[in-house]
């Protein structure tokens, strides 16, 4: 009987060499005091004070473990420290797997492997592949940027980080959203999808789109999914001098030239003018926006501001102290004017270039050169009084009140009037060649709304 409880106890406390999953290193247990424990078949150690299990260069230490021999893992309790290398797991419970080689924690975790630090309520680690999966409240801190999320794959050797749900990731300048995230620390590249916004705090500029590609070092960014730009002027408390920008595909350069590019399908809105083209780009620093045509368009940028629509193969902005400056429209040029209250009657000119200068109150002249072609509606009080066709080399359009005030015609001007009992009811048969009236102006509740739920974020009035 004595030989007999003696072996039983000497299986007890010896390490489960015959149990351990074929290939698997035994985990190794030491501590300050250990009883041994018999549950059913399976035998069961419980280790208090300062505790030290080792399995390979893994070393694991806490106040309490419960090490399960044939299973070769251990629950874990109390200032739990995991170490391999230079990576550092701590949490105050969890759990190891010696066969798989995983260590699991559920109650707060925090991983720190000298380069970055990972903080959640939940963590998995995988050392076979080098891998941290954690969940809720996910915390990803690295020397440029701070990540938080759902869920969140790191993969330690290289240097990958995959994150998931309310993804929002910040560094010295900008902040990204996403639905789901992949981010190359090393190389500094983030690919975000899903309910995308990029804002940069220097410039008020917000880009939201489906998908985004940010190339931190070479300060490039792309979004083809949908994109909008939004730049607040938070000069104006009602959000109306806000510029917004919708396109097919926009990209952003945040180095010296500090510019934004947007292709196919583009529509701009800023305060009193909208514009529709194929091509626009964006100078942020120096406030000038170019649109142009591609080479196959049919139909040329358009501009529209107030009553007044323009058309060029390209138009430029310019912006002063957030305000409009002057408008340049370059080859075939052409401006339409519609009379608000008197249903056809547009008044028209058209040049081989034109610019429109603004003011505080709105539009102050407008210069055309070359090929000066130009129809005015004439009012007596307000009531029309026929009209004038006129032709020039270069010709000044003052306006009062936003309206035309007065037209200066220079180098071999001729002029023709035409009385109103010819003109009433016959208006659309006096237009210039170049006359179209482009449909589908920009509006701005249609774009802020393209992107969905993303867009609803920015609330400028």
């Amino acid at each position: 009987m004595i030989y007999r409880k003696y072996l039983l106890l000497f299986f007890l406390f010896i390490p489960a060499i015959y149990f351990p999953q074929s290939g698997s290193q035994l985990i190794t247990v030491i501590g300050d005091s250990l009883t041994g424990r018999n549950i059913g078949s399976e035998s069961i150690r419980e280790v208090i004070g300062s505790v030290i299990l080792t399995q390979g260069n893994i070393r694991i230490t806490c106040d309490r473990a419960l090490q399960y021999l044939s299973r070769n893992n251990a629950v874990l309790e109390g200032n739990v420290v995991v170490t391999q290398d230079t990576l550092t797991i701590r949490a105050q419970k969890g759990f190891y797997n010696g066969n798989t080689r995983i260590a699991e924690c559920n109650t707060g975790v925090q991983l720190d492997d000298k380069k970055v630090i990972l903080t959640a309520v939940n963590g998995n680690y995988y050392f076979n592949e080098q891998r941290a999966y954690f969940s809720g409240h996910v915390k990803f801190y690295d020397t440029v940027s701070t990540t938080t999320c759902d869920l969140l794959d790191y993969f330690k050797n290289e240097n990958k980080a995959v994150a998931v749900g309310n993804v929002k990731i910040v560094d010295s300048l900008n902040t990204i959203m996403a639905d789901s995230l992949t981010h190359f620390r090393n190389k500094r590249i983030t690919f975000a999808q899903n309910n995308v916004s990029l804002a940069n705090s220097a410039n008020n500029v917000i880009i939201y789109g489906g998908h985004l590609e940010n190339y931190a070092d070479r300060k490039y960014s792309l979004v083809n999914d949908n994109p909008l730009l939004i730049q607040i002027d938070t000069l104006n408390a009602g959000g109306k001098d806000t510029l917004i920008i919708s396109s097919g595909t926009m990209e952003s350069y945040n180095d010296s030239s500090a510019k934004f590019i947007a292709t196919d399908s583009v529509k701009i809105i800023r305060g009193d003018f909208a514009s529709k083209n194929s091509y626009s780009v964006y100078y942020r620093n120096e406030e000038r926006i170019i649109t142009g045509k591609k080479e196959n368009d049919i139909n040329p940028p358009v501009l529209w501001y107030e009553n007044s629509q323009l058309s060029g193969d390209s138009i430029n902005i310019f912006l002063m102290k957030n305000h409009l400056d002057r408008i340049n429209v370059f080859n075939n040029s052409f401006v339409v004017s519609k009379n608000k209250t008197c249903g056809l009657r547009y008044d028209q000119i058209s040049g081989d270039s034109l610019t429109m200068y603004f003011d505080t109150s709105g539009i102050n002249h407008t210069d055309v050169t070359g090929n000066v072609l130009s129809i005015y509606y004439m009012y007596d009080n307000d009531i029309p009084n026929g009209l004038t066709k006129s032709s020039a080399q270069r010709a000044k359009i003052i306006f009062k009140k936003k309206l035309v005030g007065e037209v200066k015609l220079y180098v071999s001007p001729v002029s023709e009037y035409y009385p109103e009992m010819l003109v009433d009811k016959n208006e659309l048969t006096f237009t210039l060649p170049a006359f179209v009236i482009y449909k589908n102006r920009p509006v701005k509740e249609k774009l802020l709304n393209k992107t969905g739920s993303a867009v609803v974020k920015y609330q400028p009035e």
